[in-house]
């Protein structure tokens, strides 16, 4: 597998920040970071899959083994989102609530949805 620089550029773009603060966020050197972009300098796959999750992608989209960047799955942290964990915990442990919840959100988002259409 090869890292493809590109890809890891245009999502730093689509976060609206420059090397620096891509660096700071995955708490590298930003001239190590710069070496990534430039392709002089391919990440070990523990990185990728680090730069990956702190920039909501996949480490597939990196490798350019898909094209969709989209990330399949999310990390709460409790330090980062406590009442957001709290909240998926929550319904982890119940099943019930779960259920509530998730029917719950269905409505709203129907609604959302409709409202939507409505307006256009």
């Amino acid at each position: 597998m090869e890292f493809k620089a590109e890809r890891l550029i245009r999502l730093r773009e689509q976060l609206g920040i420059n090397k620096a603060e891509a660096a700071r966020k995955l708490n590298m050197s930003a001239m190590g970071y710069g070496r990534y972009e430039n392709g002089q300098r391919e990440p070990s796959f523990q990185t990728v899959c680090y730069i990956a999750s702190t920039f909501n992608t996949t480490s597939d989209y990196l490798y350019g083994l898909t094209d969709d960047p989209s990330p399949s799955t999310i990390t709460i942290s409790s330090s980062e989102d406590p009442e957001i964990f709290s909240f998926v915990n929550s319904m982890q442990k119940d099943k019930d609530l779960e259920k509530r919840l998730l029917a719950y959100f269905k409505k709203i988002t129907q609604s959302e949805n409709k409202q939507k259409k409505e307006k256009q």
